[in-house]
């Protein structure tokens, strides 16, 4: 337990390397079909279980109150799901900036939801606990089973790809867009046909999203147009963060260098397995 309490559990980001909207429901929630990406790179959390039943989050260094913060939130769902009568003290150490749609706050819940799971003894499934992730969003499935996949319905049905290792070149244009603004635009389109995986593994999806957000938010499309010169530049769910696929590793990173003194980038690599389940995986290995 010691090795539980001083530890930093990660919570990684993602790429929606395509996205597109199928229709929208009579509930008002759009059907998607994406594919997802994880990365090697993200949030990190340190959970400290505590004997009484109180969830806080002392400290924070990003603008959201501790009663609408989607990682203490998922604490609470959590104990009142299993009825655990212990708490715990949640610090998120941010890197993922907000409303990047690289999903931080998911990314967070869902390792909130996975951490406690052992740290409480609930003794709940990968299955069991995605249910509950889908309470506090459509994207935190994804990461509560820690692997790249094709998503349909809102997000939630999920069939696990393999993608392999890949590089990629992420660059933030340091603007905040609102998911249910570019969801709520007229201009959006909402009868994309559904693609086979095979068309997805060969990069034949497209985001949906990016002509209202290029209209809407011009300094995004002169950012696509600047990455252009390293390949296909894309944007990962309604935005702000935009990627690039590079050849290796040693490419984006050359890439992040010559862009810098414009734009914040980062070279990051993308996985199968969330960081969070390698994690866990040696973890069962020592044991």
């Amino acid at each position: 337990m010691t090795k539980d309490l001083n530890r930093r559990w990660p919570a990684p980001a993602k790429l929606n390397l395509f996205l597109h909207i199928i229709g929208q429901r009579v509930d008002g929630y759009h059907e998607l079909q994406t594919l997802f990406q994880l990365l090697d790179w993200g949030d990190e959390l340190s959970i400290e279980p505590l004997d009484k039943t109180r969830i806080s989050r002392p400290r924070a260094d990003y603008p959201v109150a501790e009663a609408d913060d989607l990682a203490v939130r998922a604490a609470r769902l959590l104990q009142a799901e299993t009825s655990c009568r212990l708490g715990a003290r949640i610090e998120v150490h941010k890197r993922i900036p907000a409303g990047a749609g690289l999903g931080g706050a998911s990314s967070d819940a869902a390792t909130v939801l996975v951490a406690l799971n052992q740290l409480w003894n609930c003794g709940l499934t990968i299955d069991e606990l995605a249910l509950i992730g889908v309470q506090l969003g459509a994207d935190v499935p994804v990461f509560v089973r820690g692997q790249s996949a094709l998503g349909a319905g809102v997000g939630e049905d999920l069939e696990a790809v393999s993608l392999g290792e890949r590089h990629y070149l992420l660059l933030f244009p340091g603007i905040l867009i609102s998911t249910t603004e570019i969801f709520s635009d007229p201009a959006l389109p909402r009868n994309s046909p559904r693609i086979s995986l095979s068309q997805a593994l060969s990069n034949e999806g497209r985001n949906d999203c990016e002509r209202v957000v290029k209209k809407r938010y011009p300094a995004i499309a002169r950012a696509l147009g600047c990455l252009e010169e390293w390949g296909r530049s894309r944007m990962t769910g309604t935005g702000s963060t935009l990627f690039v696929a590079m050849a290796d590793k040693k490419s984006a990173i050359s890439a992040a260098k010559e862009l810098k003194c414009r734009y914040n980038v980062r070279a990051v690599s993308g996985v199968d397995q969330s960081p969070l389940h390698v994690m866990l995986g040696s973890d069962d290995a020592d044991s």
